[in-house]
């Protein structure tokens, strides 16, 4: 008897769950996507806009949005807009959620998908009155979400962890998700060449994103310096793209030779010139998805982190990990504990180098 009981219960829930989301298609209202403001997870959350879009055709899909990954969204298709807000990041900061709610509460969303754990990240969406909030159970916000997941820790990448909530709780997941994209006109693309002075000299570019978040994932520099004159000797143009942070270590790449640093503040300018090259060497950072999602051949280079766990959903043209044995890796740490860092360290100019003329192969003739 309690089995059948507990079987009838499962039916009901489900036929309810059914309907509810048969309603939702329809009359549901805009759906609104918390996502991590990481630039990387930015970008793969464009794969659950692609599953929003999918599923609730009739439904716009919004993004909340940093300043700093604002400018992704402009290149996201299938999305409405996005809602720029920079939240403190060490604080609960409540005068500022009440402001976020007070916008929320304008765009009357039906929905919230909630990606971060943390209590302060539903904390807006909730005081906005939007009434589907979806996220993983995390940091006690049971009465904050209304749509509370489990299972988040038996995903173990952070691609299944996003999409899973664009499912409905029950969905088994697909073997494969919709991958990212960032389109970019071509007139955009020229106007910006123009207006920076990198009017096209017939040579192809190939841009370098030295940077990443911790110092465990960034190939020396002097790594970069050397293949920066490698790539030159062969005729290419070689540009240095990151944000503020990395302005000193482009000027350590380029030195004494005809490099552009094109680090700054402004992200456009790095999805621009991504967007231009014709291809990208990266270390596994933001950028990396950035580029990958752009259809730019792309050379990632693995140090501490595990490219199955951490590389873009989209093909790369290469995916470079030292040859070393080495029992402390993958740790996906932000420093090298062992102070060696072998990981980065023990990956040669060369091996990253022929992988880049691999890929360029059919646009550069062979010596």
């Amino acid at each position: 008897m309690h089995c059948r009981a507990k079987k009838l219960q499962t039916e009901r829930a489900s036929v309810a769950a059914m309907n509810r989301y048969s309603k939702l298609e329809n009359d549901g209202g805009p759906i609104l996507i918390v996502p991590y403001m990481w630039i990387g997870d930015f970008v793969r959350c464009h794969s659950v806009v692609k599953l929003l879009n999918a599923r609730f055709p009739n439904r716009p899909v919004d993004i909340l949005s940093t300043t700093l990954c604002a400018p992704l969204t402009g290149y996201m298709p299938g999305l409405r807009r996005s809602i720029v807000f920079d939240l403190p990041r060490s604080r609960l900061a409540l005068t500022h959620q009440l402001a976020l709610a007070r916008r929320l509460r304008r765009e009357n969303y039906g929905t919230a998908l909630i990606m971060p754990r943390t209590w302060k990240s539903v904390l807006a969406p909730f005081l906005a009155g939007i009434p589907e909030r979806t996220g993983f159970v995390g940091e006690a916000r049971y009465f904050l979400l209304n749509d509370l997941r489990h299972g988040e820790r038996r995903l173990p990448r952070m691609v299944d962890r996003c999409a899973a909530l664009a499912l409905p709780a029950a969905a088994k997941l697909p073997r494969e998700w919709p991958m990212p994209e960032l389109k970019v006109a071509r007139a955009e693309i020229e106007t910006w060449r123009r207006e920076r002075g990198l009017a096209g000299d017939g040579r192809p570019v190939v841009a370098l994103a030295p940077g990443a978040v911790g110092p465990s994932k960034r190939w020396p520099a002097s790594a970069y310096a050397a293949l920066t004159r490698r790539l030159i000797a062969e005729g290419l143009n070689v540009w240095v793209i990151g944000g503020p942070e990395e302005k000193a270590l482009a000027g350590e790449i380029i030195a004494d030779t005809t490099a552009r640093d094109l680090t700054g503040n402004d992200l456009r300018n790095a999805i621009l010139a991504l967007a231009t090259a014709a291809l990208a060497v990266s270390n596994d950072s933001g950028l990396l998805h950035v580029a990958a999602a752009l259809g730019t051949p792309t050379v990632g280079i693995f140090g501490p982190t595990s490219p199955w766990h951490w590389a873009p959903l989209n093909p790369l043209a290469a995916t470079i990990e030292t040859a070393s044995k080495l029992d402390c890796r993958p740790c996906h740490k932000p420093a090298c504990r062992l102070v060696h860092h072998r990981c980065m360290r023990d990956i040669p100019p060369e091996q990253v180098f022929a992988a880049v003329r691999q890929a360029l192969a059919p646009l550069v003739p062979a010596a």
